[in-house]
């Protein structure tokens, strides 16, 4: 199972939506889930809300949406039971926004650092994964070899993340550096986040990686991630092999 969470920003005139002619608005800070005029404006929670109705009218598993870290900045989710129809269902969401946008005026930026190195986030596009035996067997000595295994693959994951990862994954703004594995429990400052459900449910259940960025192919992503997972053995396999 894959859960993808598409960040992306609103442009208008050549900058973030809400964004100053001249310089920047107020630092980061309230933007995030934020509500009213000064933080989202007046046209961006319309399109987002419009672009959910349009995604479940395709059959589309929209998850939900939120104003994120940046002014102008926001979020999709698409859950799907299968990394295929995840990322059939985030390219289908991102062509609707598009579309969507049109009518509004208003562009929609992808880059996974468009406001480059200033003290603004960048977007990603964190994949929350699980598989059959994640979710029902798990273990800290499978996650643990798990990790060891997404240590090992490191470059191999960072080249199928999205173009230009390494000016959004520097460790900071709520990433971990591109070249250096961690993992951490609800630590958004790791590689991999792993949920308090995760650990107090004996090791079972989903784990997100937040380093995908907002340009990456869902595709690749998923593929990646899955090529991982099956270099771990499971102690069904480890049974049959013994």
């Amino acid at each position: 199972w894959f859960g993808f969470e598409q960040e992306y920003f609103f442009y208008k005139d050549g900058r973030p939506l809400g964004f100053p002619e001249h310089g920047y608005p107020a630092p980061q800070g309230p933007y995030y889930t934020g509500v009213g005029f000064k933080n989202v404006g007046d046209v961006a929670r319309e399109i987002v809300e419009e672009h959910l109705e349009l995604c479940l009218e395709a059959g589309i598993n929209h998850e939900g949406i939120n104003a994120e870290v940046a002014k102008g900045q926001w979020e999709f989710q698409i859950f799907g039971k299968g990394s295929k129809k995840a990322a059939d269902e985030v390219w289908m969401a991102r062509y609707l926004l598009l579309r969507l946008t049109e009518k509004y005026g208003v562009d929609i930026e992808f880059h996974c650092k468009p406001l480059g190195d200033t003290d603004w986030n960048g977007s990603g596009m964190h994949a929350n994964f699980s598989t059959k035996y994640m979710r029902e067997v798990g273990g800290k000595d499978y996650f643990e070899a798990l990790m060891a295994a997404f240590d090992k693959n490191l470059d191999d994951h960072i080249a199928v993340y999205g173009p230009d990862n390494h000016l959004r994954l520097t460790g900071k703004h709520e990433t971990a550096p591109w070249n250096k594995f961690s993992y951490g429990v609800a630590d958004r400052g790791a590689s991999i986040r792993v949920p308090h459900s995760f650990i107090k449910n004996d090791y079972k259940g989903y784990l997100e990686d937040r380093r995908p960025n907002s340009q990456g192919c869902p595709y690749q992503i998923a593929s990646q991630i899955l090529k991982t997972v099956a270099e771990v053995p499971t102690s069904a396999s480890a049974s049959a092999a013994a």
